[in-house]
């Protein structure tokens, strides 16, 4: 694919045709899978040292950042990528943030330093900034809303320099601060007009970083069976999780794509901020869930036949989340949800009733349990797609008639 040395940056049509992701931007995409891996990985040590509760405000921050960075990136994108050269050189800086980011993950963990971290998402945020002031120079349409980014964006970054030199029981609230600050700079700068952001693109771009963190849990799947394997060597209950959380992954990627949003984000623009910022839990949750199974592979082979509460809600809790936000996410965008909203809830409450009964069946038969709930979900909905659609020929047959 060639690209042009320089191309006007002008607002993209909401309508173009055939419009999908374009090699860049999964390109752009490969650098946050080692950034999640990171993060997901320190989650996952958390688990095993007994610190889960005191590292997941941690995880919850870190991974804030790698979403809001990608996600800003991806509705620009969306609206002004033109594949120019030099489009395409501030998209190679804003990965070599992400890189940097990345790096600084394990000794932000280790309650070392966050330096690293918030110079990688500095870097990031102010290539943003220069592609929003370019969008302002070069699209007339589009410069109050552009300029607004700009400022927003850039000036919140100053609460971030400020961030890294407090102490951790103070920075903490300053977070939370500056998390709101960024969430409110587009809504802020929206007000003045709309970016033109693709509504079939976006609801692909979400779909594809969904696939790369599911693709993140079977990685990690795949560390705890190795790791596994050279602690404890070959066992059932191995086998077991393993093709378990297999399974699991394979039926909640299917839940997610049974439930399509392009056409509701097309018809209800209005509602893209719900749909788009709530889906941090989305992606937090499949994250989180790899660290689960990557803790519970190792745990299932070392010990057997043992329960282990705190290993099963590091599975089941994710799934909960995923299952629910499924729901809350897409019930605004269509006239009916394709996943019934009383077998969400049964699905949500038997996931996390079943660690209750892990003394009688154990970690083993908690994570199958989990498995086998998410793909009675998915075959129970396929039944109920099944159905309306018999229906709706009879129906349509009939008036024929």
């Amino acid at each position: 694919m060639t690209s042009a040395f320089r191309i006007p940056m002008t607002g993209r049509s909401t309508d173009e045709r055939h419009r999908v992701s374009s090699p860049l931007e999964l390109l752009f995409d490969l650098t946050f899978v080692v950034a999640i891996a990171q993060v997901a990985g320190q989650l996952a040590h958390a688990g095993e040292s007994g610190e889960l509760l005191a590292k997941l405000p941690l995880y919850l921050q870190v991974f804030f950042a790698i979403w809001w960075a990608w996600m800003n990136f991806t509705w620009f994108a969306s609206a002004y990528d033109t594949d120019d050269v030099l489009y395409r050189v501030m998209t190679l800086v804003q990965m070599g943030g992400v890189l940097v980011l990345a790096a600084g993950v394990p000794a932000a963990f280790a309650g070392e330093s966050f330096t690293a971290i918030i110079v990688g998402y500095l870097i990031m945020r102010f290539a943003l900034v220069a592609q929003w002031l370019r969008a302002a120079a070069e699209y007339p349409a589009g410069r109050t809303t552009a300029l607004r980014y700009a400022m927003g964006v850039s000036a919140v970054q100053l609460l971030w320099v400020a961030w890294g030199f407090l102490p951790p029981h103070v920075a903490v609230y300053l977070f939370v601060v500056g998390a709101v600050l960024e969430l409110l700079v587009p809504l802020w700068a929206e007000r003045t007009g709309m970016t033109s952001w693709h509504p079939h693109h976006i609801a692909e771009r979400y779909g594809l970083f969904t696939i790369i963190v599911l693709g993140e849990s079977v990685s990690a799947s795949a560390v705890g069976v190795q790791s596994a394997l050279a602690r404890s060597g070959f066992s059932a209950a191995l086998v077991w999780i393993a093709v378990a959380g297999l399974v699991l992954l394979f039926a909640l990627w299917w839940l997610y794509f049974l439930e399509p949003a392009a056409e509701g984000l097309r018809s209800r623009r209005g509602r893209s901020f719900y749909w788009g910022y709530g889906h941090y839990f989305v992606f937090a949750s499949l994250a989180a869930l790899g660290a689960g199974l990557e803790v519970a592979v190792q745990e299932g082979a070392a010990h057997e036949a043992a329960a282990n509460t705190t290993v099963e809600y590091m599975i089941a809790a994710p799934v909960a989340v995923f299952l629910f936000m499924l729901y809350v996410l897409h019930a605004p965008l269509v006239p009916e949800v394709v996943i019934r909203p009383l077998k969400t809830a049964i699905s949500i409450a038997l996931i996390l009733l079943l660690p209750l009964a892990s003394p009688v069946i154990g970690l083993v038969g908690v994570t199958i349990g989990i498995a086998l709930v998410a793909a009675a979900l998915v075959a129970a909905t396929l039944i109920d797609r099944a159905v309306e659609l018999r229906r709706a020929g009879e129906e349509s047959e009939a008036a024929a008639s």
